[in-house]
């Protein structure tokens, strides 16, 4: 059923562009219809294949990498109380500088390859994994914690055997979060310096005035983003097993 929906909403969402198009009677530079779109990926389908194997492998570093750092972080906060003073103040102010103004930053500190890119979308996981892993670990159940003192378990296997597998509900949404998120970062960096990618072919298009192609990109970046996120999803869900009769099937 899933998969079914999915067909009817993209159908919908192909059916709404084409008639946006008829209607407002754009040219194709400025708006190309689906047809036209589908034409250019059907004639470059290597070219776009091999700029989305470069994001695609920028995207799932970055947040195989943030994921990493995100959860460490909670798990440092909440094993040692005075850190959350002196680390959450930073992890506020990464989040409020828009990683517009990072990505010229990051490609004169990383240059123009995939480091930059890669660092950008770590900086857009590593709040949401944090944030959220961090509230599960601190919203552990009190009547659970005190029953592991009771039974003299020592605070490392409290936060092994209690406080993560508690944690893992309020991680596994932080993670779907940064997933869907975690796009932005490798294309912004893609726009402001980058030879190859997706967010790069999408600038180079846009300058020829190639739009199909530039719509063609954007379809095949909407593709990974969707597969990542389902992925991510599925494996969440798996390790989440306990929630399961929660979801929709």
């Amino acid at each position: 059923m899933r998969w079914v929906r999915l067909g009817v909403l993209v159908a919908g969402l192909i059916l709404i562009w084409q008639m946006t198009v008829m209607i407002s009677g754009a040219p194709s530079y400025i708006l190309p219809g689906p047809f036209r779109v589908m034409r250019a990926l059907i004639t470059h389908p290597g070219v776009l294949f091999g700029h989305a194997l470069v994001t695609g492998m920028e995207i799932v570093a970055g947040l195989v990498i943030g994921t990493v750092f995100g959860a460490a972080s909670a798990l440092f906060m909440i094993a040692f109380k005075p850190a959350k003073r002196w680390l959450f103040p930073v992890l506020v102010i990464s989040q409020a500088i828009p990683v517009f103004a990072l990505a010229p930053l990051l490609v004169l500190w990383l240059g123009y390859g995939a480091g930059s890119k890669i660092a950008m979308a770590v900086l857009i996981i590593f709040f949401p994994v944090t944030a959220a892993f961090y509230d599960g670990l601190r919203r552990t159940d009190p009547e659970w914690l005190e029953l592991a003192r009771v039974m003299d378990a020592s605070p490392g296997a409290i936060l092994r055997h209690v406080r993560i597998p508690a944690a893992l509900p309020a991680f596994a949404s932080g993670l779907r979060v940064a997933t869907a998120v975690a796009p932005i970062g490798a294309v912004v960096g893609e726009w402001v310096g980058a030879s190859k990618g997706l967010g790069f072919y999408m600038l180079h298009a846009n300058a020829r005035m190639q739009i199909d192609l530039m719509f063609a990109a954007l379809v095949v970046l909407a593709i990974l983003a969707l597969t990542l996120y389902f992925s991510v999803d599925r494996i969440m869900t798996r390790l989440v097993y306990w929630q399961t009769e929660d979801l929709d099937p």
